[in-house]
This record gives structure tokens, sequence and C-alpha cells, in this order.
């Protein structure tokens, strides 16, 4: 569990609106690069191996594994909570371990949980939190982060007493206390209801097109789906890949045709290629899948020879794998 006082870092795809302005200022540094990076643990268990990984500003970078793939350690790695066996991490620009005060100002982290002092009230803890990375006070930016997570108005209570969303939001408050360039959000969203996910995402948006890299871990891959520009899959310690999100889909994203049939039936007659075609739903369906976005016959072609085999359909529709479908194939197929 990472320690909600410490910092995380992030990266992202290919420059955007907010990147362009990021980028103007930094010198062409991307936001995050880890290269050759190596964990292992004084057990002999090697939690990651040889991750390279390059985000540039400005950008949303989805981060996906199954539990104990490396997802964690290698953010405490780049946050600078877990030293490395070996390898480098550079934060815009700068070495987090021979210029450890430089990367840990510009990094955020939001863990998966609080644990602040439950008596502290929301404007102390957000305050300290600002202090802890040697800014000066500035109520006026600690004003303003409490009212987009819509805090304000809890603003003198004490941490025990806020709900669990609220205590969610005061996680981001506290990660934004010191005006990061990068935001780590470990699962940021975990166990909070669909309005508050929502509110959070329209905040990840902001922080985007001001220029703030976000890069973020989640078991709900829908989010990832909606919010990445980049996606990167880990397992087993490694970088199965990273990629720009649309052109994943692109790649392994398998379509599927529905047909529903006026009557059922039991096979498919001769002269119709069974190549990708299989019954369904007692013969009252026949469903044509291919891997690709351009593998297998013309649709036009497959409509006609049906029809021609004496083959009737009242209704189709079509589907594209979703990006969680995806990531459950590369982790299965990762060695």
């Amino acid at each position: 569990m990472l320690d909600n006082h410490q910092a995380g870092s992030v990266t992202a795809p290919a420059p955007r609106e907010g990147a362009a302005r990021a980028n103007a200022a930094g010198d062409g540094e991307p936001a995050l690069a880890v290269a050759g990076l190596n964990k292992t643990f004084d057990s002999g268990f090697r939690a990651l191996t040889d991750i390279d990984l390059e985000v540039p500003r400005g950008e949303i970078f989805a981060l996906l594994g199954p539990n104990g793939a490396g997802k964690t350690t290698l953010i405490s790695i780049i946050c600078g909570i877990v030293n490395a066996t070996s390898g480098s991490v550079r934060v815009d620009g700068y070495d987090n371990v021979r210029q450890f005060r430089e990367t840990r100002t510009r990094v955020g982290l939001v863990p998966q949980e609080l644990t602040t002092e439950s008596f502290e009230t929301v404007w102390a803890t957000v305050s300290f939190s600002r202090g802890l990375f040697g800014k000066p006070p500035d109520p006026g930016h600690v004003e303003r982060v409490l009212r987009d997570l819509a805090l304000w108005d809890k603003r003198n209570n004490k941490i025990m007493t806020l709900s669990g969303g609220m205590k969610r939001r005061l996680l981001i408050a506290k990660a934004l206390a010191h005006e990061p360039r990068v935001l780590f959000l470990d699962e940021p969203t975990a166990g909070v209801d669909v309005d508050l996910r929502q509110d959070m995402w329209e905040l990840v948006r902001r922080l985007r097109a001001d220029g703030v890299t976000v890069i973020l871990t989640t078991h709900y891959i829908e989010e990832a789906e909606l919010m990445a520009d980049r996606v990167g899959v880990i397992n087993h310690g490694r970088l199965v890949l990273v990629e720009d999100k649309a052109a994943l889909m692109r790649r392994f994203g398998g379509k599927r045709l529905t047909l529903h049939l006026r009557e059922p039936v039991e096979y498919l007659p001769e002269g119709v290629d069974a190549a990708n075609l299989q019954l369904a739903d007692g013969g009252r369906e026949l469903i044509y899948t291919y891997e690709k976005a351009g593998e297998g016959k013309d649709i036009a072609a497959l409509l006609t020879e049906l029809t021609e085999a004496g083959i009737r359909f009242t209704d189709l529709h079509t589907e594209q794998s979703s990006l969680e479908e995806i990531f459950v194939r590369l982790v299965r197929e990762a060695p």
C-alpha cells in the first residue's frame, strides 16, 4: 500500500490539447522516462523485469494488469518510495534518485487508501500536504482544489466524519495541493458510486487540458477505454505492450456480426462457407466473427451467400471487442 503523503508520477501519449502547452514549457522532455528498470526483493522475488516506458506530457496513460502484476511496485519506484534494483527513472527530465527533491515536487500520488490522522480537518490536511513539498502557503490554491472536488463545504470537518466518497475526493485534493505536473491515480474510483466516478473523470479531463500528465491504474477497464489516450499492459513484472488506445482496438479488436434468423435452423446448408460462422440461441442466431478489421470475407458477400442458401434473417447488429476483452486475451497469452 502506498502512503498518501508520498508523491507519485504519471505520463501520457502523443501530445494533444494540454500537452502542447506543457511541452513548450518542458524543452521536449517526456513527463516520464523509465529505462531498463528491474526490481528484485530480498526474498528473491523478481517484481519487475526490463521495464522501458516513456509518457509524453499532458496525456492520460492507463496502466492495466492483474493483481500482483507489478503495477504498485512500478508506481512506488517512480515515486521514490521503493528503490529499484537497476535502471533509471526520469520525471520531467529529473533523475528520481540523484535529483530526488526536484522529482518529488513534480509528482502527485492518489493512493488506494487514506491513512491521514482522522481528527485533522480537511483544510488542515490538504494545507499540510502542500507544505510537505516545500511549497509556501497558498490559501487561494487550496480553496480552488477543495471547490473543484466539492469539498469546500467540508473544509472544517474532521476526516473521521467524511463519507467514503468524500475521503476519496480528499485523497485527490492532497495529491493536487502542491500543484504537481504528473499525477498518479492508483485505483482512484474503487468502491465509489457512479456520480462520484463521473465527477472524478471530469476533473481528470480538466487537469489534462491544463497540461497535467495522468497515469491511471484501474480494475474498471471500461474507464480506461473511456479516458485513456494510451494503454500499457503489465503482467508478471513485464510490460506486454504499450500502444495508442485506438490503434490497440483496431489491431486486437475482434468484430462480431449477429444475424437474427426468421426461422431457427439446425445446421448450415451446403454452399455456405462455415468458417468463422456459428449457430447460437437454439439456431435462432447466426454469428460471424473475425479477429481483426479487414480479416474475413466481405459482409455483403456473406449476406448474399446466406440469402442464396435460403437463410432469411429479420435483424442484424455488429459489435467490437471491448478493451476488457482485449486485456484478458493479452494477459492469457503473455508468457
